[in-house]
């Protein structure tokens, strides 16, 4: 492996130059951004002040800035606004795409700007109108946020088709780069395209390869790979080979502003708030915080689930009547289904559903578990077209109205709106020792795991997806799943 040919590169041609895509959708986002601000803040100056503000608002008294009309201040605004916005790094690669450092960007500018305003009109002994003020900021800021997620949306679809994506080239051990890689590849909306790998030792070339991930030779040209590559970014991902002396080399080989240097840690699965960077003494340590499973947020979590399965009961009371009147009518046997479920600290429940099957639903089971099934993983049992579900059960399973009743199992404290997929008692063999740590919190109506693919997921990817949330959650976080619940509920994928 000591030449620097290319082994098995596929044809990965990039749709759009490196770097230029950058630019390319910062300045999209720089234009409709202007439009937003121009619009809600000259469109604020008339709704208040009318058509011709300056002259009406002389005229009927309303304060008049020595000179200085109102459509000047609205420019001077929306300048200082759009410029904002640049210089806080909300149009940055580094922050669009995924995550929630976009918008808390965008809402951190917008109030630190609207407070700057206030001060300065003080000061300044500026007796604005206060209605143009209190409007045009906050009705600003959620549509600059509006237009930031619809222009999310189409960057997930040109990412999802490989563009507008950081060209990434893995250099380590085979067994960090295929983690790496495999982790990359699942969360495509990130923005990182794996075209290239360097091994320092030919051990672990066919599993990247099983991967169609190509194989370079040494890693002492990665400015020559990262050339033919088309490459814009190197990622790190550890390696008994890789020295501090010898990534501070690599580093010194990129081109400045054009290239780009990723040190990814060994730890994964790990949330955003939870990490945080401090340099010392030229050390970039990461401090990963232990997660809470108690405290304010515990209570606060509990509040907004007893607050929201509340109001949602009170709203949806006609849909549960209906569904039990029907549940009721359809077929013989209860209404209610309670089934045994394991939840906080491993102690047992009874969780409630709208029924779905046949009244000896379960003593069917042992015939069915020896079929061949089309659905589910090798522990959950699925079936697409289960004899036991009644016509009624299938609508309530495709739009998940059999689970409604859960609201009272939250009600009762024995469940969350969001948390891991509540276990079967006798799943809890196949689980490995650290997966128990998702009994350190309340399972959940909805989560992760049903926002995710539910049933279409392999029984590891569904037990890795709850323990990341029992590592990383938080109120921000159940908010985020609702919305995507809801989301998934009307698309029905993955039900059964």
């Amino acid at each position: 492996m000591a030449d620097h040919t290319l082994v098995g590169v596929p044809s990965i041609a990039p749709t759009r130059s490196v770097g230029n895509w950058r630019k390319s959708y910062a300045l999209r986002l720089t234009i409709t951004d202007a439009l937003v601000l121009a619009w809600v803040v000259f469109g604020t100056q008339i709704l208040w002040l009318g058509i011709d503000s300056d002259v009406i608002a002389k005229a009927n008294g309303f304060p008049y800035l020595d000179g200085i009309s109102y459509s000047a201040v609205s420019l001077v605004i929306v300048a200082i606004w759009l410029a904002a916005l640049g210089l806080d790094d909300t149009r940055s690669a580094r922050t669009i795409g995924t995550g929630s450092t976009e918008y808390t960007r965008l809402v951190s500018v917008s109030v630190r700007l609207f407070g700057l305003i206030a001060i300065a009109a003080f000061l300044l002994k500026l007796d604005l109108a206060r209605g143009y003020v209190l409007i045009a900021f906050p009705v600003g800021t959620l549509v600059l946020l509006a237009t930031r997620w619809m222009w999310r949306q189409w960057l997930r679809v040109r990412r999802s088709d490989g563009e507008y994506s950081s060209r990434v080239l893995l250099v380590g051990s085979a067994a960090s780069m295929v983690q790496t890689a495999v982790e990359l590849a699942r969360w495509p909306d990130a923005g990182y395209r794996v075209v290239g790998a360097c091994l320092p030792q030919p051990s672990g070339f066919a599993e990247l390869q099983r991967l169609s991930i190509p194989v370079v030779g040494s890693i002492d040209a990665i400015a020559e790979v990262m050339t033919k590559l088309d490459a814009d970014t190197v990622i790190i991902t550890g390696g008994d080979e890789l020295t501090n002396d010898r990534v501070r080399r690599i580093s010194w080989e990129l081109e400045p502003g054009k290239k780009h240097l990723v040190v990814a840690p060994s730890i994964i699965d790990v949330g955003g708030p939870r990490i945080h960077t401090r340099p010392v003494a030229g050390l970039p340590l990461i401090h990963v915080e232990t997660p809470r499973y108690g405290g304010a947020k515990l209570v606060a979590k509990r509040v907004f689930d007893i607050a929201t399965a509340s109001l949602v009961i009170g709203l949806m009371s006609p849909v549960l009547a209906s569904v039990a009147l029907a549940v009721k009518f359809s077929s013989p046997g209860p209404i209610l289904f309670r089934q045994e479920r394991i939840g906080l600290n491993g102690e047992a429940f009874k969780m409630l559903k709208f029924r779905s099957m046949i009244q000896d639903a379960e003593a069917r089971f042992a015939a069915l578990e020896t079929q061949q099934r089309d659905a589910g993983n090798a522990v959950l049992f699925k079936l697409k077209d289960d004899p036991r579900i009644t016509k009624v059960g299938k609508v309530l399973r495709r739009y998940s109205l059999d689970e409604l009743p859960q609201l009272f199992n939250v009600i009762n404290g024995t469940m969350s709106l969001v948390g891991p997929r509540p276990s079967l008692a006798r799943e809890l063999a196949q689980y490995d020792e650290h997966a128990h740590r998702r009994f350190l919190v309340k399972p959940g109506i909805t989560g992760l795991w049903q926002v995710s693919g539910r049933s279409n997921l392999s029984w590891e990817e569904s037990v890795r997806l709850d323990l990341y949330y029992v590592e990383n959650w938080s109120i921000t976080g159940d908010l985020n799943i609702l919305w995507r619940t809801a989301r998934a509920v009307v698309a029905s994928e993955g039900a059964y």
